[in-house]
This record gives C-alpha cells, sequence and structure tokens, in this order.
C-alpha cells in the first residue's frame, strides 16, 4: 500500500536552497491562510456580534503582517523556483479568498510533481 507523500516533503528536482524556499512559501501560506480564517471566523463575530473591536485590531495587523510577507515570498520563490506564468497571479488571488492560500499550494505542488516527471 503506497502512502500519501509529505505537505512539508522536498520535491526532488529542486536543489536544496529551492526546496527551502519553496518550503518557506509553503509555510508561509499556512500562517496567511489561517489568520484570515482566524480574522473571518473569530475576530469579525468578536467585534460585530459581541462588541469586542479589540480582536480585529490586533488579529487584523498580524494578518496584515504575514499578508505583505507572503506577497514578498511569493515573489521571491516564483524568481528562485522558475515557477510557471500563471503562480504569481493565482498565489495573490488566493491571498484574498478564504482557504485560497490552501488550495494554491495543493495546485502549485501539484504542478510541479507533474512537471517533474516529465522531465524525468
Amino acid at each position: 500500500m503506497s502512502q500519501a507523500p509529505s505537505t512539508l516533503e522536498p520535491l526532488p528536482h529542486l536543489n536544496k536552497g529551492q526546496n527551502i524556499t519553496f518550503k518557506s512559501l509553503m509555510i508561509m501560506g499556512y500562517l496567511e491562510g489561517t489568520s484570515f480564517l482566524l480574522l473571518l471566523c473569530i475576530a469579525m463575530p468578536l467585534k460585530y456580534m459581541m462588541g469586542i473591536p479589540e480582536a480585529v485590531r490586533y488579529v487584523g495587523m498580524a494578518h496584515g503582517a504575514l499578508f505583505i510577507a507572503y506577497i514578498v515570498i511569493l515573489i521571491y520563490a516564483a524568481a528562485k523556483i522558475k515557477m510557471p506564468v500563471w503562480a504569481i497571479p493565482a498565489g495573490v488571488l488566493g491571498s484574498f479568498l478564504p482557504f485560497g492560500p490552501f488550495i494554491f499550494d495543493y495546485v502549485l505542488k501539484k504542478h510541479l510533481r507533474k512537471t517533474e516527471t516529465i522531465k524525468v
């Protein structure tokens, strides 16, 4: 029985530096996506249903910083890994949608693994 590959498993056709960059992009995408979900599902209901605006202030600031870091790492990773042309617009669009960074990560890994098998 075969096992599904780990989400943080390195891609064999990338060198060590590219794998570190790709792993950084994945981790930052997970952090940014999680902060967005926390903002939408916890902080905003606390503000608008219970009158606690502090939750949006702090989670919103953290999400803003993570969003900027995600975009910077996405652009750096696109140049270093030589991602497809659609990767940067898709990554940016995904960061504006709930669960978007998680879906983008899945699609990008699937594409990179497919291109790995074609090159071999």
